[in-house]
């Protein structure tokens, strides 16, 4: 169990105590509440966190400024709820390394003063950035991270609006379920997952409903994150020849396993991806082409904007900072600081353990935000149910919808070579 902070009842016993409890006391009212965000900043993931950045900034847009859009928190001027202060992120550069990114989040509660934090992209970070933000009593807002263990770990400050790779998941199979259904052959699919807890609660739980769905895992193959070489990674899949592979890589990984599949003459006969990479403007840029038909599993669809105006508007705001459209990262993170700004909002406070309260207490239609969600509501463990997920299949250089049948612009095209 994370050792617990009192804020309350603490005695502080000289100038280095001071110092770490600096950022633990929260006034009541603040003309500026501050809120961090842990992302990878530099290094071979640097462009998440640029992008992050360009999201955090749109939500703010929308929060501390009037605009007409039905959106928490978006037709007045700052949070109404502490008189109009405005919001500010803090942003620390994790490197992508857990053990950076507990350090950081320590840094920025203790010397920043955040009320909050959000992020962190990688899982594996999500993991240590939350025990310490259990430690110091500071709700952290898990934007984009999709491992399902991170939210049952007992731990009352984290909380996480969008769906994990369980939900995910379960739309792919019963995707291909519904392909299955009408007498297209799939029967061996072929798992390919980096080695850090967002690969590894992906195959677990891929492997899990394909022994329940009846398909047959033929190859699973766990490969160091960042390798330099895939090689002989991809000659197993090849020499597997699965009917679907199903691979959980971020963007350079992504990126090298594609380019390696070419090099080596392997053109499965469809892939579906747990997004990560494949769901990054930058993986389409380098290896477009050799992609065509991919499916991939998002929380959000631009095609939403066609029943619900806000979701262009907001794109277009977005657009205007980044040079490029909304997709399933830059969505959730978009999203997941209006829910956490509307609860400090209505904590009327800046102490953690009210703002957790409010967090808990959160209950918001799908339709007054730009996912395809039911709505925003927190379980016990501080995860929504009620954001059910989307898969995209890219073709003629963007997504479309593909699934579930009621927000499906397009029918699947497959195998992926039909495209």
């Amino acid at each position: 169990m994370p050792i617990m902070i009192n804020r309350r009842n603490v005695l502080i016993g000289g100038a280095a105590s001071l110092t770490a409890l600096s950022g633990i006391a929260r006034a009541q009212q603040a003309q500026e509440v501050v809120i961090g965000a842990l992302y990878p900043m530099s290094g071979a993931n640097a462009q998440i966190g640029v992008d992050a950045q360009h999201a955090f900034e749109t939500a703010l847009d929308v929060i501390n400024k009037s605009h007409d859009l039905d959106l928490p928190l978006a037709k007045t001027a700052g949070l109404p709820g502490l008189g109009g202060s405005k919001v500010r992120i803090v942003y620390a550069d994790h490197q992508s390394d857990p053990q950076k990114g507990r350090a950081e989040a320590e840094r920025i509660i203790t010397q920043d003063k955040v009320s909050a934090l959000i992020g962190t992209y990688q899982s594996a970070v999500a993991a240590t950035v939350s025990q310490t933000a259990e430690r110091y009593q500071v709700p952290l807002m898990s934007a984009d991270n999709s491992s399902p263990s991170l939210h049952r770990r007992g731990l009352k400050y984290f909380f996480r609006a969008a769906a994990h790779d369980e939900f995910f998941t379960l739309a792919m199979f019963d995707l291909l379920d519904s392909i299955r259904k009408k007498g297209e052959k799939i029967e061996t699919l072929a798992l390919f997952h980096e080695d850090t807890i967002f690969g590894t609660d992906s195959a677990n739980t891929q492997i899990k409903l394909a022994s329940e769905r009846g398909y047959k895992v033929v190859v699973d193959i766990k490969y160091r994150a960042n390798s330099p070489s895939l090689t002989a990674e991809v000659q197993q899949l090849k020499a597997a020849n699965a009917d679907v592979l199903m691979p959980s890589s971020y963007t350079t990984d992504g990126i090298l396993l594609i380019k390696t599949m070419n090099e080596l003459g392997y053109k499965p006969k469809a892939i579906v991806a747990q997004a990560a990479g494949f769901s990054e403007k930058a993986l389409y840029d380098a290896v477009g082409p050799l992609v065509e038909g991919v499916v991939t599993r998002a929380s959000f669809s631009l095609d939403l904007a066609v029943k619900r105006p806000t979701v262009g508007k907001v794109n277009d705001l977005f657009k205007a900072r980044s040079g490029k459209d909304l997709n399933d990262n830059t969505a959730r993170e978009f999203t997941s600081l209006l829910v956490l700004a509307d609860a400090i909002d209505r904590a009327k406070s800046t102490d953690g353990e009210k703002i957790r309260a409010a967090l808990a207490a959160t209950e918001l239609p799908g339709e007054r935000t730009i996912m395809p969600w039911k709505r925003v509501k927190f379980d016990e463990q501080g995860q929504n149910n009620d954001c059910d997920p989307v898969l995209l299949q890219y073709t003629k250089g963007k997504f479309v919808t593909i699934y579930p049948p009621q927000g499906a612009v397009a029918d699947v095209i497959w195998p992926m070579n039909k495209v």
